[in-house]
């Protein structure tokens, strides 16, 4: 059986007793990375959470191996006892192991999540935000139009938004909120229940200027955006197809607005004429 394990953010002290007891029993390990996997349980050993270190073989499983690696052991994972974790908190999320969970469910497989740590709810908590609702992003496209789109549909949104962001992006990010608008609230946690962990709130050319002087961009991040205060008004497809606008023209409007590619857009108004 296969058993999702999430993992401590940073503080030992974080990991269950479950997550131990499955650890114990396992013959197999797939990590996101087997080095970081086998320092934590050389380390819970050391510290006396695990008896002993488990007897298992540890394969790597991650973005660019999972669809051939699950081809290898597809086997194993109804035969023996699996673990899949992540380098740190639960896995399964903005994560390769969302290959190995769909593909459980498609073979009608059991399998079992552990609760446990995890960023993206324990940043929200401590932010303070009042809304109570989220949305849960990740990480955004590294560069590009990609990157430019997907954080203007966010700032749109009304809702909370929980964002991953690699250190060396983290400033890039900031002068991009601050540069669309400086006023949007924003909250940081930077080294999540780590020795150097650090809270961040306040607008978001505020947070720049402040954690540009304080030299403090380095380390894991994880960003809360407030949700827009005012939502832009919605168009329905209907609604763009009944403009008088040429076929070209409605179909790049559908694409950027709604989603697909412009020849399906316009290949779907050609069959309503």
């Amino acid at each position: 059986m296969l058993t999702f394990v999430p993992t401590p953010l940073g503080n030992l002290q974080d990991i269950t007793y479950r997550a131990l007891s499955v650890f114990e029993s396992a013959q197999l390990f797939l990590c996101e990375d087997t080095r970081v996997t086998r320092h934590l349980l050389e380390l819970l050993h050391e510290r006396g959470y695990l008896t002993a270190l488990p007897e298992a073989e540890f394969l790597s499983f991650n973005e660019h191996n999972g669809p051939e690696r699950l081809k290898q052991i597809a086997e194993r994972l109804v035969s023996e006892a699996v673990v899949y974790v992540s380098d740190a908190g639960m896995p399964a999320i903005s994560d390769p192991g969302q290959l190995l969970v769909a593909w459980c469910q498609e073979e009608g497989l059991p399998y079992d999540v552990l609760p446990g740590p995890s960023a993206v709810t324990v940043a929200y908590a401590a932010s303070g935000f009042e809304a109570g609702r989220f949305l849960f992003y990740g990480f955004l496209p590294h560069q590009g139009r990609p990157r430019r789109e997907a954080l203007e549909n966010l700032l749109r949104s009304p809702w909370d938004t929980v964002l991953y962001e690699a250190p060396h992006r983290l400033e890039k990010l900031l002068s991009a909120i601050a540069e669309r608008e400086a006023d949007r609230e924003i909250f940081a946690a930077k080294e999540l229940s780590k020795k150097h962990q650090r809270y961040y709130r306040g607008s978001a050319g505020e947070l720049l200027e402040r954690l540009r002087a304080e030299g403090v961009i380095r380390g894991e991040w994880v960003v809360v955006m407030a949700g827009a205060k005012t939502s832009p008004p919605v168009l329905h497809a209907e609604e763009i197809e009944a403009m008088d606008l040429p076929p070209k023209v409605k179909a790049k409007l559908l694409a950027r607005l709604l989603g697909g590619t412009v020849s399906e857009w316009y290949d779907r108004l050609v069959r309503k004429r």
